[in-house]
């Protein structure tokens, strides 16, 4: 819209070790990414501060509104690996960006792993919100 990105310029694809997150992409309300960084100081005996930045992964966080249990039956299989001594292996994120000059922009969120923080509340005549972070390795320009 007027030469700006929106927000339903965005599609996803959520793969994990069980395979594709059966989330509808009309349930997605909010995508949010954070890169993150560790930094670090030297004092050279020159006198002068340096700094370093370096990249340590991304961060992020989805709002779905839920319109089917998939979200939920996929932490009850998480839970019920884990206690059950089941390794929970690393997935992947797949951004795609329709750009306003049409072109595409692609990224891929490596060594994710997701964490369910909200199954939502549970009020009468209202819609229940649910959040799932996640955190991952790096995030790589496919296209």
């Amino acid at each position: 819209m007027n030469n700006q990105s929106v927000g339903r310029d965005v599609s996803l694809d959520l793969f994990t070790s069980k395979g594709i997150l059966p989330i509808s992409a009309t349930a997605i309300t909010k995508f949010d990414t954070t890169p993150v960084t560790t930094n670090t100081t030297s004092k050279g005996l020159d006198g002068m501060t340096r700094y370093g930045v370096f990249p340590d992964g991304w961060k992020g966080s989805l709002e779905i509104d839920r319109m089917n249990g998939n979200l939920d039956a996929y932490w009850a299989q998480i839970e019920s690996d884990f206690y059950n001594g089941v390794n929970t292996l690393p997935g992947t994120i797949t951004e795609t960006i329709q750009e306003p000059d049409g072109s595409i922009s692609q990224f891929r969120y490596t060594g994710v792993m997701f964490d369910f923080k909200d199954a939502g509340t549970k009020v009468a005549n209202q819609l229940v919100k649910q959040k799932l972070d996640f955190m991952a390795a790096r995030r790589i320009k496919v296209a």
